[in-house]
């Protein structure tokens, strides 16, 4: 009976990054097919299929309305259409309501933006994608270079890829290490990039910089105090 499972509710909006879903999904509904003691459902404002920052578009299993107390929440980021979600006072909203009561509280990207407008990372330790990283201040989050980071019961993670890594950590916290481990051979989860690890000393923020700015003024052009409120974190 699924009322008596743990539901990990994975959200979905217009201009997602696909990838900030499906990657930790693949993962998590690895979990759930070995351990009927959870399920997977994305949840989105409606079931019509949504358009997201690539040609693949993406359909909710649920409404808000049907899943309004996740044991676990994880969000997903993009580019400037997550920015403009931060004004979606429906998707706020389901956060800010379905975030206080859940077990986990998780996102992937720029996802921990949008629990911070929800007022999920005031006083936290939260990591998103490295340009958008000090906007986390802008929540009264203190924003921390790492893959993923974990405080309390609210765990974020970086860009895009990261949120395999989120999500196989969360495997191993709520059903141990083994069948997390046995997931990520079956995922084959061993990256290998073929330009070699980051070198974080060269990351190209100054040039991106502009970007950014333009990103944050480009989403929020109508919602004037919560674009300068981001601005102001910018420069920093």
């Amino acid at each position: 009976m699924t009322e008596d499972k743990k539901t990990i509710a994975f959200v979905v909006y217009p201009g997602m990054t696909p990838l900030d879903m499906v990657g930790p999904l693949t993962v998590l509904e690895g979990m759930a097919s070995t351990s009927q003691e959870y399920r997977t459902v994305v949840v989105g404002a409606t079931k019509d299929p949504i358009t997201t920052d690539n040609p693949l578009r993406l359909s909710a299993t649920h409404t808000y309305d049907e899943v309004p107390s996740p044991y676990a929440l994880l969000v997903p980021g993009g580019a400037e259409p997550t920015l403009k979600a931060l004004a979606d006072e429906k998707l706020i909203e389901y956060l800010r309501d379905a975030g206080a009561n859940a077990e986990l509280v998780t996102s992937v990207c720029t996802g921990s933006l949008l629990l911070g407008q929800a007022g999920l990372l005031e006083g936290r330790r939260a990591a998103t994608h490295w340009m958008f990283r000090e906007l986390l201040r802008a929540f009264g989050a203190e924003p921390v270079a790492e893959r993923w980071v974990e405080d309390g019961n609210v765990i974020t993670a970086a860009g895009v890829s990261a949120g395999i890594d989120l999500a196989l950590h969360l495997v191993e916290r709520l059903v141990g290490a083994e069948i997390a481990r046995t997931i990520q051979f079956v995922i084959e989860y061993d990256p290998e990039p073929p330009q070699g690890p980051l070198d974080w000393s060269k990351r190209p923020y100054g040039d991106l910089k502009p970007l950014l700015e333009h990103s944050v003024n480009e989403a929020l052009a109508d919602q004037l105090a919560l674009r300068d409120r981001l601005l102001a974190h910018t420069g920093e």
